[in-house]
């Protein structure tokens, strides 16, 4: 009997702690579930709205390859407000800037590629960005603030564009006739491995004459 006496007096206590603990392991478990059940919700409205933004981009692509440039701005501002915390907000701001390139309206793509820049998200969209600003800087003649805009940026954050930054940087040069500084920018670019095959091309386009000693003058 002294087993069957301490089974039950186990059972008796088991009540008892029960008793005393019911309610807050009851509320636990319900905080849990409602824990997982809000996490699933999340993530499915993450999923939802990734879903929506994509194909909200997907379609400005598709008006931009029609040159509806009209829908293009349309889209991207769709985009920005309804998904703004997204990188397809980004994507689509920068097709819009595109778009008023190609519309001649060089200041507003100015402001927007601006603003993509201040704009919190991915390093890599920031720089490709600023470089689209810059090509714009000197397409219109405001090489030193193309400059300018190359010399904010910090390398240690840049390493995978510092070569499109290097042969920018020497396309400005070159527009403003400094052709050594242009030729240093072209090597730099260059150095890293990671320069375009025009590079090469543009940095042969302004190597400097051979000294030649028996020219006369």
């Amino acid at each position: 009997m002294a087993i069957y006496d301490t089974e039950e007096e186990q059972v008796e206590q088991l009540k008892k702690w029960w008793e005393t603990n019911n309610s807050s392991l009851i509320a636990g478990v319900i905080t849990a579930i409602v824990l997982v059940v809000s996490w699933n919700l999340w993530q499915n409205h993450q999923h939802e709205q990734r879903s929506q933004a994509s194909k909200l981009y997907q379609s400005q692509l598709e008006s931009a390859a029609k040159n509806d440039l009209a829908t293009v701005d349309k889209l991207a501002d769709q985009v920005g407000v309804e998904h703004g915390s997204l990188a397809y907000a980004h994507f689509a701001a920068l097709q819009k800037a595109k778009s008023k390139v190609q519309q001649g309206d060089l200041e507003a793509a100015k402001a927007i590629l601006q603003q993509q820049i201040q704009n919190p998200g991915t390093e890599e969209l920031q720089h490709v960005a600023r470089l689209r600003l810059i090509q714009l800087m000197l397409a219109t003649g405001k090489y030193e603030d193309g400059l300018k805009l190359i010399s904010e940026v910090d390398p240690s954050k840049a390493e995978g564009f510092a070569a499109s930054y290097d042969e920018m940087e020497g396309d400005l040069y070159v527009a403003m006739d400094r052709l050594d500084e242009a030729r240093t920018a072209y090597q730099n670019a260059i150095r890293t491995g990671r320069a375009t095959a025009l590079a090469q091309f543009k940095l042969d386009d302004i190597a400097a004459p051979a000294f030649n000693p028996t020219a006369t003058n």
